[in-house]
C-alpha cells in the first residue's frame, strides 16, 4: 500500500468518467494531496470512446488507467437476478442506475487492491444517492479504505466554478456551458434529471431520448415477442437462444423501436429529498413483463403473494445502496428458491409505448383447464364451494350482529 504524508493518502483510485466532474477532481486530488491518482473507467455499454477517455485521463495526470469491460458481469449477476427479482422501487423505477453501482464500486475496489492504493474517490454529489451506494460498497469490501468524496469537501458549488476551474489549471474539457440536464446510460437504461428537468411540471423535451422512439411514431403494425426463461432468467428472444448481453440488446432494439419504457416519476431520495427523473428502459420493461406473467402461471398463490410483498423492501435495498448487506443475501435466498420453476415462454405484443401480455406456457403451469373451465366434468365439484363459503362468511355474519347488521 501506498502511504500518504501526514493523514493524506498515497495513491488514489478514482471512479473516471472524462466528464467535467471527473476531469476536475483529478487534478484537484493531485493538488490538495500530492498523490498518485489511478483512473479507472467501468464499460456498462454506455456507449462512449473509451480509448478517447483513457488517453484524456492521461492528459489529465493519471498515473495509471483501468479500462474495465463489465458488461457480461452487469447483465448476469446484477440485472438478470434483479429481473427474477421483480423489483421495481415506487411503482415505476427500475432501478438501472441503482444496480449498476455497486458492480462499479466492487471493480474499483478490486483495482485499489491491486495498485495497493490506500483511498478510493468518486464524484457523486452530496446531494444524490450515488454517494451512499459507492461508499456502503466501498464500506463492504475494505472497512478500512478512506474514501475520498471531493462534493462534499471542495469549496465549489456549481458547474460554472468546475469548468473556471478546468480553465485555471489547463485542464482537458468540451463543456462550456451549464448542460440542460445530465444523463447516466448504461446497458439496461438511460436516465436524465437535473437542469430543466427540475420543474417537474414541465415536460421532458423530446429530442432527449436515445434508446426509445416516440411512441407516436412508432411502427403502426404492432409487432409479436416472444420471450424464453429458464428459473426466472431470460434465455431466447423470438426462439433465438442468446447470451444475457446479446440478448438484453435485442430486447432494447425491439422495445426501443416502439416506444417502450419510457417513465417520468418524481422519486424518494434516500437522503430525505425529492427528484425527478425521467428514464428509458426498453428491454428491461418488455423482460419485467414477460417474467411477471410467467410467474402468475407457475407460482403458487401463498409464494407469489409472499414474494410480491418483499419486492419494495428488495426495491429499496437496491435504490439505497445496499445490494452487499446481509438483508439483501437473506432475501435473495428466498427470492432464489420462487424462481425454480419460472421457466416457459411469453408472447407479448408491442404498440406505440404500450406492451401486453398474449400467452403463456410452462411446463411447470400450475393452471389446470379441468379445474378452471366452465364446461361440465372436471376435476371441480362446484357444489363443494358452498361449504367453503359458508365458512369464509362466518366471521361476517358474527360481525353484522355484533353491529346491528350491515349499512346500506
Amino acid at each position: 500500500m501506498v502511504q500518504g504524508t501526514g493523514t493524506g493518502p498515497g495513491k488514489v483510485v478514482l471512479a473516471y468518467s472524462g466528464g467535467l466532474d471527473t476531469s476536475v477532481i483529478m487534478t484537484w486530488l493531485k493538488e490538495k494531496y500530492g498523490c498518485q491518482v489511478v483512473a479507472y473507467c467501468a464499460d456498462l455499454g454506455q456507449g462512449e470512446d473509451l480509448e478517447e477517455i483513457s488517453r484524456k485521463a492521461f492528459r489529465t495526470g493519471a498515473s495509471k488507467v483501468y479500462v474495465r469491460d463489465l458488461r457480461e458481469e452487469f447483465v448476469k449477476d446484477f440485472l438478470f437476478p434483479m429481473i427474477q427479482s421483480g423489483a421495481v422501487y415506487e411503482d415505476g423505477y427500475l432501478l438501472g442506475t441503482s444496480i449498476a453501482r455497486p458492480l462499479i464500486a466492487k471493480a474499483q475496489m478490486e483495482i485499489a487492491r491491486l495498485e495497493g492504493a490506500d483511498a478510493v474517490a468518486h464524484g457523486a454529489t452530496g446531494k444524490g444517492n450515488d454517494q451512499v451506494r459507492f461508499e456502503m460498497a466501498y464500506a463492504y469490501f475494505d472497512p478500512r479504505i478512506q474514501v475520498i468524496a471531493p462534493w462534499r469537501e471542495w469549496e465549489m458549488s456549481s458547474r460554472s466554478e468546475l469548468i473556471n476551474y478546468a480553465k485555471k489549471h489547463a485542464i482537458p474539457i468540451q463543456a462550456t456551458l451549464e448542460k440542460p440536464y445530465s444523463i447516466d446510460r448504461n446497458l439496461f437504461h438511460t436516465s436524465y434529471e437535473g437542469g430543466i428537468l427540475e420543474d417537474p411540471w414541465i415536460a421532458p423535451p423530446k429530442e432527449i431520448f436515445t434508446l426509445t422512439k416516440d411512441p407516436v411514431e412508432s411502427p403502426d403494425i404492432p409487432a409479436e415477442v416472444t420471450v424464453s426463461f429458464e428459473k426466472g432468467i431470460p434465455i431466447a428472444i423470438n426462439g433465438d437462444l442468446l447470451d444475457p448481453v446479446p440478448l438484453l440488446e435485442r430486447a432494447n432494439q425491439l422495445g426501443g423501436e416502439y416506444g417502450i419504457g419510457r417513465i417520468d416519476l418524481v422519486e424518494s431520495r434516500f437522503v430525505g429529498m425529492k427528484s425527478r427523473g425521467v428514464y428509458e428502459t426498453p428491454g428491461g420493461t418488455l423482460l419485467y413483463a414477460a417474467h411477471r406473467a410467467l410467474e402468475t402461471l407457475t407460482l403458487d398463490r401463498e409464494i407469489l403473494k409472499l414474494k410480491q410483498s418483499l419486492v419494495p423492501q428488495f426495491a429499496s435495498l437496491i435504490y439505497n445502496g445496499f445490494w452487499y448487506s446481509p438483508e439483501r443475501e437473506a432475501l435473495w435466498a428466498m427470492i432464489l428458491k420462487t424462481q425454480e420453476r419460472v421457466t416457459g415462454d411469453v408472447r407479448l405484443q408491442l404498440y406505440k409505448g404500450a406492451l401486453r401480455v398474449l400467452g403463456r406456457r410452462s411446463p411447470y403451469s400450475l393452471y389446470r383447464k379441468d379445474l378452471a373451465t366452465f364446461e361440465a366434468g372436471g376435476f371441480y365439484n362446484q357444489a363443494d364451494a358452498t361449504g367453503f363459503i359458508h365458512i369464509q362468511s362466518l366471521r361476517l355474519k358474527l360481525y353484522s350482529d355484533q353491529v346491528g347488521g350491515g349499512e346500506f
